[in-house]
């Protein structure tokens, strides 16, 4: 038997149980993955406790999209994988898990000198980033600003929007200002008078903002500093961007990802593992926990707990 954290009904971290379930077997079109480390986003806890909408629950569900492990077993009609190969994968219901499967085109091999732990971390924040630097055009002559700079999509935009020579600033808390240099960025604090030192950082003017707060203080701020709307997105603020004129990509919107932007969330994972795999991007990693202490981990996540936060099956 195989172990997976689900729940029954909406409510706290108390609804997670650990249960056993049959050792899943991959149909045409998917791949077996025998789970190392799963990667616990706030979204997790948000569909949980019924913050973000969902179907009705049916059955038990399991939590967690993203995760990495090695292939136990291969579908038919599909290419590319072998029994033992380290993976990463992303896009799934229950990655909180010993056993999974997932479709093949949501795995992708994992480099030599990639742990499963930053392979782990990579699916929803990566593919967020690596969609929204793409989605806004950021190229050689912007000037972005993020708000939320330290967190996990922040930290991938600052890597991404600098490879493709973009000059990047970011708000962040003055303890959690050097990652944001490491990264490539220029720290700015938040709070009272953001506009104006924006303004002072960027006389010129900043050409395209992300907000990864969601605080009213970031959306103000941003259409202070902007008057191109279309060059603003929000993953936080879906349910009223389009109020603001902004541009929202998840994060509760009710306009869904196009064809194009969903392409981009997935062809993120394997760019990143490659610039990851040479040391040209980094990770980093937070407080691991069992997979029994799921529900801990959800409730860190939630507090803004720092680095990425793990299950280890």
């Amino acid at each position: 038997m195989a172990k997976a954290i689900q729940y029954s009904e909406l409510g706290g971290p108390e609804v997670l149980a650990l249960n056993e379930v049959p050792v899943p077997v991959p149909a045409p079109g998917e791949v077996a993955v025998r789970v190392e480390a799963a990667g616990v986003n706030p979204i997790d806890a948000k569909q949980r406790s019924g913050l973000r909408p969902t179907p009705p629950i049916t059955e038990p569900r399991g939590t967690g999209i993203d995760g990495a492990g090695h292939v136990t077993a291969v579908g038919s009609d599909v290419d590319g994988f072998r029994i033992g190969d380290p993976v990463v994968f992303t896009g799934i219901v229950g990655s909180y898990a010993t056993d999974v499967v997932v479709p093949a085109h949501k795995v992708f091999v994992r480099p030599a000198g990639v742990s499963a732990a930053v392979g782990a971390a990579l699916g929803v924040p990566f593919g967020t980033a690596y969609q929204t630097v793409r989605s806004l055009g950021i190229r050689g002559g912007d000037t972005l600003l993020i708000h939320g700079a330290s967190g996990s999509v922040g930290q991938a935009a600052i890597q991404f929007a600098a490879l493709a020579g973009a000059r990047v600033l970011g708000t962040t808390s003055d303890r959690r200002a050097d990652r944001v240099i490491a990264l490539g960025g220029e720290p700015l604090a938040y709070g009272d008078g953001l506009v104006e030192r924006v303004r002072q950082a960027a006389p010129d003017g900043v050409t395209a903002i992300l907000d990864c707060a969601g605080t009213d203080e970031a959306i103000e701020a941003s259409l202070e500093l902007l008057e191109d709307r279309s060059r603003i997105a929000t993953i936080v603020r879906g349910p009223d961007a389009a109020s603001f004129g902004i541009r929202a990509f998840s994060g509760g919107s009710p306009t869904p990802l196009s064809a194009q932007q969903q392409a981009w969330r997935l062809e993120a994972i394997p760019v990143a593992l490659a610039l990851i795999a040479t040391g040209r991007f980094h990770v980093e990693l937070g407080e691991r926990y069992p997979l029994e202490r799921a529900g801990d981990a959800q409730q860190a996540a939630s507090e803004g707990a720092d680095g990425k936060l793990l299950v280890l099956p």
